[in-house]
């Protein structure tokens, strides 16, 4: 499923998630975490729907989520509120709990996004941006992107074949379930393999690597790509801004402690905000017009 946001050009589809991923990865407040995680599965849900949604996180992200917060007060006692001891004297404090609770946070945070971001920011949109700054390597990395989930649909196809044929690798003895497993395997490794061979005789045939050999692109930076690119623009600048001042400082050690809450550092998260639910209020803006047009007809 695609929304309106990824037809937008690819430089603020870029900019848009460098915003989003870069504050979630480096400025640990729990409030900007708790934005940023709120605002990625929303925004997954508008890309996928909520199945989708749902299935990933809790299949795959909440158990991460658990083993990242409990192995963390583990290994790190520090901190001055201490719940209790572990069996070999070491401290288990609150400061670790809570730091470790925050780092499972992000890290949820950052996938949840990236699951986006291979939604919106399709290879050929990749290729645009960095084909001519760095080819080799910007080829390399859009067909690693576009390689997973196309094995990911071989290896369905291919299971589902086997299921038909009564070799479903849920049924039957352990020694069977291992033997299925590895005809499947085996049958999407031959897959890729012929499938390399065909995209290097697609490309040579196309050219690639000759000198003055040229690319197309039908990019084009429109009205509101510039109007969308300001506002990101300015957001993001208030936000680094307020953030280099100091203003949503937040510690977790030696005891819990952040900057004080007032109307700027108030400001600054609600700038956070608007910079994460932007692909959702142009969605928003764009149904209500083509509602407003439906309804003139």
């Amino acid at each position: 499923m695609k929304d309106t946001f990824s037809t937008y050009h690819p430089v603020l589809n870029m900019l848009y998630f460098c915003g989003t991923i870069g504050v979630t990865m480096f400025v640990v407040h729990p409030v900007i975490l708790a934005i940023s995680f709120i605002c990625a599965v929303a925004y997954s849900v508008v890309l996928k729907g909520w199945k989708k949604t749902v299935k990933f996180n809790l299949l795959f992200s909440l158990p991460m989520m658990i083993i990242v917060a409990l192995i963390n007060p583990m290994f790190n006692h520090y901190g001055v509120t201490i719940i209790g001891y572990l069996h070999n004297g070491n401290p288990f404090t609150l400061e670790s709990c809570v730091y470790g609770l925050v780092m499972a946070v992000m890290l949820v945070c950052t996938l949840v996004w990236f699951s986006c971001y291979t939604v919106v920011m399709t290879s050929d949109k990749f290729i645009y941006l960095f084909g001519r700054i760095i080819p080799s390597l910007s080829l390399i990395l859009s067909m690693t992107f576009r390689f997973v989930p196309n094995f990911k649909e071989q290896v369905q196809e291919v299971s589902n074949a086997q299921k038909s044929m009564g070799r479903d690798t849920s049924e039957g003895s352990v020694f069977a379930r291992v033997k299925n497993s590895i005809r499947i395997l085996s049958a999407v490794i031959t897959w890729s393999l012929e499938n390399a061979i065909d995209t290097s005789d697609s490309m040579k045939s196309r050219g690639y690597g000759l000198t003055g050999r040229t690319a197309y692109s039908n990019y084009v930076f429109e009205k509101r790509d510039v109007t969308a690119l300001i506002y990101l623009a300015v957001m993001i600048t208030y936000f680094l801004i307020g953030a280099l001042l100091g203003k949503i400082n937040y510690r977790y050690f030696p005891s819990m402690r952040g900057t004080d809450m007032s109307f700027y550092s108030t400001s600054i998260f609600i700038s956070y905000i608007m910079i994460c639910i932007m692909p959702i209020i142009i969605e928003i803006w764009e149904e209500l017009k083509w509602r407003k047009l439906k309804s003139k007809i």
